[in-house]
């Protein structure tokens, strides 16, 4: 447990460190390209160690080694000399001033895409089921989907406004809806029927659950040694075609008609080489994980895309994914200051460090995706139109822009307290939570 508080602490420092500096870096870089002065660059926070002083910067590493920061000339709009100097921020004109602040987030966005077109060039996982069809493989019993009337083997053909929409589709919409009910068209038998479905909020995060499962493969990838397949006959590589004679094109399909039997023999069609086989099966009880079920000891095929792309096609996939990742986390923002979703679905400083150290743990593949993931995350969360964020520096030059003259110093002021205060309610709300989340467990 406390190696990997410590694990988890040293990577989120490293993590953050490296996402925050290549962010100021991004600032910098532009003021200077500007030419807007910049006294200080620093790695790391707090009482400066080492350093060294070229072009009016003085480069140094900071006691604290948790990102970085960048000073710019002149940024203090109630600095009455602020505009005097050529080389200070606001002597310069809005547009160069807005480059400037995107410019920080704009590295990050950058980051996110290399790191995952990196990833991808090499090693890229993939469910195999997320791009297919939403054709039903199993209902949980008592979901929210058994009481909407949905059954497995549908096909959702439209789910709101998304027209034949894949499970990454549903999957989204389903954890980012938890209030409100979702219409849908499904076939069934050639017909086609409109249902709604009320997702409701479940889990740590209070994310959306629904209880529906892709249809997965029917062939058998696993006989287990001893089990009660294994002691009927079957084989890796069987089809299993039919459970008492009711056709079972899923795999959970299966599982849930061995369930169904409540531990009684059950009659197995398997296809085998071009042969249809019958094996009467007696399943076993399995009480692992604190549940009972009902098992014959068969494993699925595993239905992950893992292969190489070509460096195009890894880019492509990445700008995919980036952008559904925004998607997602602009989509959970509004549902939460909607109050469409709990605000316990958010993680802060303590969620981000558990994440970091599991997917350490996980290894390099899951670490470089983490990381691409959070500078995204940096990246849209500093574009929020928020005062002291970047976004809200986008925001007042705009405003001053269309309006072409300056707001005041003084209501330039109390924007800024105002940002700062929202900031802090919102980071003491947030890490409350993953506090709470972290002594669950």
């Amino acid at each position: 447990m406390l190696s990997h508080i410590a694990t988890d602490a040293a990577v989120v420092a490293v993590v953050l460190g490296f996402l925050i500096f290549i962010h100021e870096l991004g600032h910098f870089t532009a003021a200077k390209w500007f030419g807007v002065g910049a006294p200080v660059f620093s790695i790391g926070f707090g009482k400066r160690l080492v350093g060294f002083e070229r072009g009016g910067t003085d480069y140094r590493i900071s006691l604290l080694p948790f990102g970085g920061y960048v000073r710019l000339m002149g940024e203090d709009p109630t600095d009455p000399n602020s505009r005097n100097d050529p080389g200070n921020l606001l002597a310069h004109p809005r547009w160069q001033r807005f480059i400037i602040s995107f410019a920080g987030p704009a590295v990050n966005i950058l980051a996110a895409v290399l790191l995952l077109t990196a990833l991808y060039k090499f090693h890229y996982v993939r469910p195999l089921y997320e791009g297919q069809p939403a054709q039903i493989g199993a209902v949980d019993p008592s979901s929210p989907a058994a009481r909407a009337g949905i059954e497995p083997g549908d096909l959702i053909v439209r789910m709101g406004n998304e027209i034949r929409p894949t499970w990454e589709n549903i999957e989204m919409k389903v954890l980012l809806t938890t209030r409100e009910s979702i219409p849908l068209e499904i076939r069934r038998n050639g017909e086609l029927i409109r249902l709604s479905l009320k997702p409701r909020a479940e889990g740590e995060g209070g994310g959306g659950y629904a209880g529906i499962y892709p249809c997965l493969s029917n062939v058998a990838a696993q006989v287990e040694a001893g089990s009660p397949a294994s002691r009927a006959g079957l084989e890796p590589g069987d089809q299993l075609w039919a459970v008492d004679g009711h056709r079972t094109p899923c795999f959970e399909q299966i599982s849930t008609a061995i369930q169904a039997r409540r531990g009684n023999a059950v009659d197995l069609t398997v296809e085998r080489k071009g042969h249809f086989l019958h094996f009467a099966i007696q399943p076993m009880k399995d009480t692992a994980g604190g549940e009972t079920r009902w098992i014959i000891g068969v494993r699925r095929r595993d239905e992950m895309a893992v292969r190489h792309l070509a460096l195009d096609k890894a880019f492509a996939a990445s700008v995919r994914k980036n952008v559904s990742f925004a998607v997602l986390e602009y989509t959970a923002l509004k549902e939460v200051l909607t109050r469409q979703l709990s605000a316990r679905s958010m993680a802060g400083p303590v969620g981000i460090a558990q994440m970091s150290g599991e997917a350490y743990r996980a290894g390099f593949a899951d670490l470089v995706g983490f990381v691409a993931f959070i500078s995204l995350d940096l990246a849209i969360v500093n574009l929020l139109p928020i005062p002291v964020l970047d976004g809200g520096t986008i925001l007042l030059l705009i405003i001053e822009g269309a309006m072409q003259r300056d707001l005041s110093v003084r209501l330039k002021e109390l924007i800024l307290q105002a940002g700062i205060f929202l900031i802090l309610i919102a980071f003491v709300l947030i890490t409350y939570n993953d506090i709470v989340r972290a002594l669950a467990h």
